[in-house]
């Protein structure tokens, strides 16, 4: 089993990942880790600005899907179960589905998502309150076919785990997607 996961910034999608690799022994392919080997090889700063700036070139360049395409055959050569994370485009979604392959989202309050951002405090994620609001406002509901369009790919999903709650309630969601997979 194949499942690309999207889902809001810090909603959550690194812990579904974590779980799925630990418990349940899935691959994990991510698009971070794609975008940052190619932002490196252009020699940009590794922020979540370029990370937008060079996956939509990437997908303009190409085609839609073509991160996603990139990802399910290194998921593919390797076998097994996995998880491809974080689809932002619906061309992206649109690939995977038409593979065959399920889609995941995974979604929280904004606040709740915000305060994870802030505890991650990742490379990506020094932001204000403000910023982090602006730079989702900017990723969620782009037209353009190369952009990210988070809404449109939750729309798509089979699966959407609503993450408020505890850790536990979240990994019984997965569970029950799993079953139902």
């Amino acid at each position: 089993m194949i499942i690309g996961i999207t889902g809001t910034n810090g909603a959550g999608k690194g812990t579904v990942v974590d779980y799925l690799v630990k418990q349940k022994g899935f691959k994990h392919f991510s698009v971070r880790e794609f975008l940052i080997e190619e932002i490196k090889r252009r020699g940009l700063p590794i922020d979540r600005d370029h990370m937008r700036l060079v996956g939509n070139d990437l997908r303009k360049t190409h085609r839609p899907g073509y991160i996603a395409e990139e990802l399910l055959t290194r998921a593919q050569q390797g076998g097994g179960d996995a998880i491809i994370e974080s689809l932002r485009n619906v061309g992206e979604a649109q690939f995977m589905k038409s593979q065959g392959m399920l889609v995941w989202g995974v979604d929280a309050d904004r606040k709740v998502r915000y305060g994870r951002v802030v505890l991650r405090g990742s490379h990506t994620d020094k932001v204000s309150f403000e910023q982090f609001v602006e730079q989702e406002e900017r990723e969620m509901a782009q037209t353009a076919a190369h952009d990210m369009n988070i809404a449109g790919v939750m729309q798509m999903a089979d699966v959407v785990l609503t993450n408020n709650g505890t850790q536990a309630e979240l990994f019984a969601q997965v569970e029950e997607a799993l079953q139902k997979a």
